[in-house]
């Protein structure tokens, strides 16, 4: 009887100790400068007391990659006594404080420039904040303020001051009319992460919009000036993970937005759009992204139409401000290629097509497939990427039109900051 009784006591104890659980000691931050540990810690799902669990370290390894304070991240685990372990996390820091440069010639030979300075990584607490002013001929400028995380980790703040001045053209069957545009706007949206994955910004957008002519076929016998609002709501589906240069994942970002005014040139109206991105790595050095954006928006019979074509926005190649459209298609697929990768810098060759069709205002969905509403592009580019300055994408792409139409642009060279997309 004894003897059973210290094998029942024994298989008790024998099952408590090999059944403990590892659990996390502590968590050290190492390589962080200027952002914040506590602020780094205040993100991760990886805090001592926990169990420790590799996958949950793998989703605060991707959250932490995304950040633009940090050009990559990764972690080690170091057994500590007993069944307690410590975890490393191990960070590299871009360079976040950015000045913003840019030269151009407007459509009427205007020189124009914009300069501005942002911090990514304001106060070493994933804050972006910052300011520019622009001259086309005329004075535009604006500070923006994003904090993804000022509440908690999970509900931030984002607040935008901007008044905006650019020479627009606007199509009315053949005639182009050109009118300054002017457009003064104070903005407050509230940002909530569900989960690392699942990002909604919410909020309103107070706005002064002031057409004036300027010249050509006059759209309205009087300069309009339009108080409005605008109610914005975005929801996005992040399953992107990032190495270095290097893209691979899924990702889902819905915008929908609805104005309202009080005059008789506009009525309310809706917009939705949403862009779909597909990336991945191929071998070593490849990559292969693709963009798809679909957009809707309310059909007025309108040279106000809300999607424009245009060279830096969804067709390399096409033109500056080509075209306006009530509906909107787009695909834009590249491969990358890295031919050079350094400590501090990498240089990408690309390959693209561009294509993409529009709804006329006030026309029917059958616009989408009319055979001069298609546009079609493709080209080559090149991509010098800074690996430890955020953002730091270099690239100039040229292009040309598959099937030249007349009165199309038959392709050229486009520069710009960042990839395409």
């Amino acid at each position: 009887m004894g003897r059973f009784i210290f094998i029942f006591f024994f298989l008790i104890f024998s099952s408590l100790v090999f059944s403990q659980e590892n659990i996390i000691n502590d968590v050290k931050i190492q390589g962080a400068k200027k952002i914040k540990n506590s602020f780094i810690l205040k993100l991760l799902e990886t805090k001592k007391g926990a169990v420790l669990d590799s996958s949950s370290i793998e989703k605060d390894i991707i959250i932490l990659k995304r950040l633009p304070a940090l050009s990559h991240a990764d972690y080690q685990v170091f057994h500590s006594h007993e069944n307690f372990y410590s975890v490393f996390i191990n960070v590299e820091e871009n360079f976040t404080i950015l000045p913003e440069v840019n030269f151009w010639t407007t459509t009427n030979k205007q020189f124009a420039y914009k300069v501005g300075l942002y911090d990514y990584n304001f106060l070493g607490r994933n804050i972006a904040f910052g300011a520019f002013y622009q001259n086309n001929g005329f004075d535009s400028y604006g500070i923006n303020f994003r904090a993804p995380n000022f509440f908690s980790k999970q509900w931030g703040l984002a607040v935008n001051y901007q008044n905006w001045k650019s020479e627009e053209p606007l199509y009315v069957g053949n005639e182009i009319a050109n009118y300054l545009y002017n457009n003064i706007s104070f903005e407050v949206l509230g940002l909530y992460q569900i989960n690392s994955k699942n990002l909604f910004n919410f909020g309103m957008n107070l706005f002064h919009e002031k057409y004036q002519y300027l010249f050509g076929h006059k759209v309205t016998s009087e300069d309009l000036a339009l108080d409005k609002v605008l109610f914005k709501f975005l929801y996005s589906f992040d399953n992107l993970d990032y190495y270095y240069q290097y893209v691979n994942g899924f990702k889902s970002v819905l915008y929908a937005q609805f104005v309202t005014s009080d005059n008789i040139y506009q009525k309310d109206f809706f917009i939705a759009w949403n862009e779909f991105f597909y990336h991945k790595r191929i071998g070593e050095k490849g990559n292969w992204a693709n963009r798809l954006r679909f957009g809707l928006a309310s059909n007025e019979n309108t040279p106000f139409a809300p999607f424009a074509l245009d060279n830096n926005v969804n067709l390399r190649g096409v033109g500056i401000l080509v075209d306006r459209g009530t509906g909107s298609i787009v695909l834009n697929t590249e491969y990358r290629q890295t031919i050079y990768d350094k400590k501090w810098l990498a240089i990408q060759t690309n390959i693209f097509v561009d294509s993409g069709s529009w709804r006329n205002p006030g026309g029917n969905l059958n616009d989408f497939f009319k055979s001069e509403n298609l546009r079609l592009y493709s080209g080559l580019g090149l991509r010098f990427i800074s690996k430890k300055i955020y953002n730091a994408t270099f690239r100039i792409d040229y292009s040309f039109q598959i099937f030249q139409k007349p009165g199309q642009s038959n392709g050229g060279l486009v520069f710009g900051i960042g990839q395409y997309f």
